[in-house]
């Protein structure tokens, strides 16, 4: 493993550290000539005051002592016991200031001190707080911050609560206006029932289960344009516009495999494994059916030729960790061309249909991006044999309404909103339970993030954090360059291009400055009409809106700093086609960011989120990408063959990984795990070159740890964990209104019922740690679909093939977290 010169640091071994100076105004006890009294005299020659202060003083001896005692009971690691106690003076040896003492419980309180750090430090570390904290009932992942997004929610709560005359802008008053239609205080929704949802599926031709259906009226073409171009709803595939992978200068339409309901593929063609779920989304389909008016027994026979539809379109999915290689996905081709290929349906009309609303023209000429040219010549077979008889179209039409049905469920009456909880309950083995008020707010800030936001920023974000973060962000930059000179497997006009890259990504802190604009923000949602007591139809109108925002990109340059999330996400991404980190403002806060803390903190906290997007930009996809965003084979053959070597280590590192009887993908998580490792190290590579004087750095009371210590440590509990979590919501499968690019590298993943392996996939975000716990069925959904392994080997994986992390515990090579064989990129 390449190694950077590391900063000299004094380390502090217990013996020092354990002994406590009790006269703080530097008098020598050996000195002192002692005198002794009758106690009773001494007793009796005190005043009152004094009594009083010399008991309260016995008594706060007597505490000291007793916590010296027990923290010095606590076994330690190979270097002493954890005694730490002091008096806050002006020779004081440890810091003592309240947020000092606070952030120390809360570190000593996650540790499990009856483990041996090199013997497994995700134990060591975060083993204290999952003994400590039983999953709440209705949770499917529970962890150290999930406080941090309530009390994200609570803020948002405050502001959206606020009297429409503080609202600065009429876009605030909008999403006011959303929150108090979801919030539902006058009961409209429980009063419509499923009115609204009826009245929608009137106007697209009926539903055979329901009723009101002909089938001699239908055609695939017409459902198509109603369902995914005027509602903005899913189905058979998925299409988008976004950046030009070879020319990200300019937007283009985009279209990929889609159609799943459940998670996975696998999650229909696995029978033995996947058969409870398979039944709950059956019942829950059934249920559905039901509520809209059809008969039991016959709705639970048509939603069975819906799963039997859904599960031939599985057969035909590739597996995300099939998918890798950007080059290999892009295939550009016109609109005529692709008519060839996949003849189900006119594309120039279904597309000039999707157009109309921002009058731009289509044509056969027209370009398009392919992601799964196999998957359309397969689904064109598969829906040609669907289209032959009216029994079938009744099946394919079934389909097609039920991805619309699903998507709106809830927006409607609580029996809508409880059926889906079967299904929940088997995937993620939680059925969920929700205060409105967070659904709502979470709801709002999904639909008006940036109207959200701008309330949100004004409330709670700290001004001066943004420069602080632009610094960090700096010194982690510079340490991932200095690393490249290290990398003998890099050729030099590689390396130097690597440089240049790395230098060339922009970054995006805070929130964009146009949200506190009134005007500006204004226009932004100019278009939006949201009304009192209509939620049901306001998320109708905001999906309208999103899908001509969207198209209306087509005729316009491509902004590179233009933000796709709210200021308010705790979240942070890597963008490849813009070669952009951004970290919002619901991030840069503590835990994960305090400007009170020391580097040590800061450093393990957000600065490896800050160097695990850095490090995006050339894990085995970002790497395709060149300086400019533009997929573009900038790097030495030789190299690329180097390269795919070191990463095959790798693969098979986290391969040997196992949960519950579950190996780890080590392809399938390679992305992440490669921007786990590199990001770690660059991270602490930059808190080594900032690291202040050794007087600025005062031990924590309690804690026999150095600060260098200290980073490995705030980076096993507090660092992102992408477990994922099925929403309450809904959402609909990846349409134009896309705001999450297909291959940006968003830390975490609020998986969503539909989510499907097309490139471009929706995904909602969620916010663990590490230290958490989770559902076995969670655990199961997140080794099969996620790009991320999990939390407990994401910090045992890159501390493994880190030796500075050894070296700062003393491990022992082959020790199980310090093994002779590493893995190293950069």
């Amino acid at each position: 493993m390449t190694r950077y010169k590391q900063a000299e640091f004094e380390d502090e071994d217990s013996s020092s550290i354990g002994s406590v100076a009790l006269n703080s105004e530097g008098i020598s006890t050996s000195a002192t000539h002692i005198r002794y009294y009758s106690g009773t005299t001494l007793w009796r020659a005190r005043n009152t005051l004094e009594k009083c202060l010399f008991i309260i003083c016995a008594c706060l001896l007597l505490m000291v002592t007793v916590l010296s005692i027990v923290i010095s009971d606590k076994s330690s690691w190979n270097k002493g016991q954890y005694v730490h106690v002091g008096v806050h003076g002006e020779n004081a040896s440890y810091c003592l200031t309240e947020h000092c003492v606070t952030v120390a419980a809360t570190i000593i309180n996650s540790i499990d001190h009856s483990v041996k750090p090199c013997d497994d430090f995700y134990e060591y570390a975060c083993g204290g707080w999952i003994k400590k904290n039983p999953m709440p009932d209705g949770k499917s992942t529970w962890g150290i911050f999930a406080n941090m997004e309530q009390q994200n929610q609570l803020a948002i709560k405050n502001v959206l609560e606020k009297p429409f005359s503080e609202m600065k802008s009429k876009a605030e008053r909008k999403a006011k206006n959303y929150y108090m239609s979801c919030m539902d205080a006058n009961e409209t929704v429980e009063a419509l029932g499923a009115q609204p949802l009826l009245d929608l599926l009137d106007t697209i031709g009926g539903w055979n289960i329901s009723g009101n259906f002909s089938i001699e009226r239908w055609s695939l073409q017409n459902s198509m344009h109603i369902l995914q171009n005027v509602y903005n709803m899913g189905g058979l595939f998925s299409w988008a516009v976004n950046e030009d992978d070879r020319n990200s200068t300019r937007y283009i339409i985009q279209i990929d495999q889609g159609g799943l309901t459940l998670p996975t593929a696998d999650n229909y063609l696995n029978v033995t494994e996947h058969g409870k779920v398979l039944t709950a989304y059956l019942e829950y389909m059934t249920k559905i059916g039901v509520l809209l008016g059809g008969e039991e027994n016959s709705t639970r026979r048509q939603m069975q030729d819906v799963i039997a539809f859904e599960t031939r379109l599985a057969n035909i999915t590739t597996p995300q960790e099939e998918r890798r290689d950007e080059e290999k996905l892009y295939h550009l081709m016109s609109l005529s061309e692709l008519q060839r290929k996949a003849n189900f349906m006119s594309w120039v009309d279904f597309f000039q249909n999707a157009t109309r609303i921002v009058n731009k023209k289509i044509n056969s000429k027209v370009m398009i991006v392919n992601f799964a040219p196999d998957y359309f010549a397969k689904l064109t077979n598969l829906v040609q044999e669907y289209n032959k008889t009216n029994e079938k179209k009744i099946i394919l039409n079934n389909y097609l309404v039920w991805q619309t049905v699903r998507s709106l469920t809830v927006f409607l009456s609580k029996p809508f909103r409880d059926a889906y909880k079967v299904l929940r309950k088997a995937l993620v083995g939680s059925e969920g339970r929700e205060e409105q008020w967070r659904y709502c707010v979470t709801d709002t800030n999904t639909q008006m993030g940036f109207a959200v936001g701008a309330m949100f920023v004004r409330e709670v974000f700290h001004g001066k954090s943004k420069p602080m973060a632009e610094q960090m962000i700096d010194e982690i930059r510079r340490a991932f360059t200095k690393n490249l000179k290290n990398l003998q497997w890099m050729d030099a006009e590689t390396r130097k291009a690597a440089e240049e890259k790395a230098n060339a990504i922009t970054d995006m802190i805070g929130f964009p400055d146009f949200i506190l604009n009134p005007s500006d923000l204004d226009e932004r949602y100019r278009d939006l009409l949201i009304k009192p007591n209509e939620y049901f139809q306001n998320n109708i109108r905001v999906s309208k809106y999103t899908l001509k925002k969207a198209l209306e990109k087509l005729d316009q340059p491509v902004n590179k700093s233009a933000w796709i999330m709210s200021p308010s996400m705790v979240n942070a991404y890597y963008t490849p086609t813009k070669n952009q980190i951004v970290f919002p403002a619901g991030i840069l806060q503590s835990p994960f960011y305090d400007m009170q803390n020391f580097d040590s903190l800061n450093y393990g906290g957000i600065g490896v989120v800050m160097g695990h997007e850095l490090t995006h930009a050339f894990d085995d996809q970002g790497r395709e990408y060149d300086l400019h965003g533009n997929l573009n084979r900038w790097w030495n053959n030789d190299t690329i063959d180097r390269f795919n070597n070191r990463t095959e280590c790798f693969v098979e590192q986290y391969n040997t990984y196992e949960v519950q009887g579950r190996h780890v993908n080590g392809r399938q998580t390679l992305g992440e795990n490669i921007a786990d490792n590199g990001g770690l190290k660059a991270a602490y590579h930059a808190y080594l070159a900032t690291l202040k004087p050794e007087k600025d750095q005062l031990p924590f009371p309690g804690l026999n740890l150095t600060h260098r210590q200290l980073f490995f440590v705030n980076f096993a509990q507090f660092q992102l964990d992408h477990s994922k979590q099925i929403s309450n919501k809904q959402t609909n499968t990846i349409q134009a209104n896309d705001n999450s690019y297909r291959r940006k590298q968003i830390i975490t993943l609020h998986v969503v019922l539909n989510t499907n392996t097309s490139k471009s996939r929706s995904v909602k975000l969620k916010l663990t740690v590490w230290c958490s716990a989770e559902t076995s069925e969670l655990t199961a959904l997140q080794i099969e679909k996620d790009s991320h392994c999990p939390p407990k080997y994401r910090v045992i994986g890159p501390l493994t093939n880190m030796v500075e992390f050894s070296e700062e515990f003393d491990c022992p090579i082959g020790s199980r977290m310090n093994p002779e064989e590493k893995c190293e990129v950069w």
